[in-house]
C-alpha cells in the first residue's frame, strides 16, 4: 500500500524524491561501510544473524526506493515531452497568428520582416543593420505597420498578439 502510494504522481513530488534521495545516500554509505569492513578483515561476532537481517532490510529500501525513482524519473520525462510539445504548437501557432494578422492588415514582405523584427524587440539601429537599410526606411515601415494595425505603436503592436494569445488559452493535451 505504501509503495503504491509512492509511485502515484502527485503535486508536490520534490519531498518525496528528496527523502528517496536520502534513503538510497543511507543504504549506499552503509553497503560501502560493510564492503571496506569486510574488505579489511573485520571479524564478525555472534551478532552477525543481526547485521544479515538489516542488511537484507536495507537492501529492499534501496531497491523500493530505485524502483519508485525510477518510475517517478519517468514521469517527469513524459510531462517534459508533453511540456515541450505544447511550446511547439504555441510556437506555431503564434507564428500562424501573425501570418494571419500580417495578411489581414495588408502588409508587404519588408512590413512583414520589419513588424516581426519589432515584435522580436528589435531596436530601429538593429533592424537597420539587420535588414541593411536606413533607419527613417524602418521607422517609415514601422509606422504603416502600426498605421494598418490601428495601433499607436510597438508596445500597443505587441501587446494586441499577447492578448490574442490568451484569449484562446494554451493546449493543454
Amino acid at each position: 500500500m505504501l509503495l503504491a502510494g509512492l509511485m502515484m504522481p502527485s503535486m508536490n513530488s520534490k519531498p518525496m524524491l528528496w527523502l528517496l534521495f536520502v534513503l538510497q545516500a543511507v543504504c549506499a554509505a552503509f553497503f560501502l561501510g560493510d564492503g571496506i569492513a569486510d574488505l579489511f578483515g573485520e571479524v564478525e561476532g555472534p551478532e552477525s544473524g543481526y547485521s544479515d537481517q538489516f542488511e537484507y532490510i536495507i537492501a529492499i529500501v534501496l531497491l523500493i526506493s530505485v524502483i519508485v525513482t525510477g518510475l517517478q524519473l519517468g514521469n517527469v520525462l513524459k510531462r517534459q515531452r508533453r511540456l515541450e510539445d505544447q511550446l511547439k504548437i504555441a510556437s506555431g501557432a503564434f507564428a500562424d497568428l501573425l501570418d494571419e494578422h500580417f495578411v489581414r492588415w495588408g502588409l508587404t514582405p519588408s512590413e512583414r520582416e520589419v513588424a516581426l523584427l519589432a515584435i522580436k524587440g528589435y531596436s530601429i539601429a538593429e533592424m537597420s543593420n539587420l535588414r541593411q537599410t536606413r533607419e527613417g526606411t524602418i521607422k517609415t515601415q514601422c509606422n504603416a505597420i502600426y498605421r494598418k494595425a490601428g495601433v499607436s505603436g510597438r508596445p500597443q503592436l505587441l501587446s494586441y498578439f499577447i492578448e490574442e494569445l490568451m484569449a484562446d488559452g494554451l493546449p493543454n493535451s
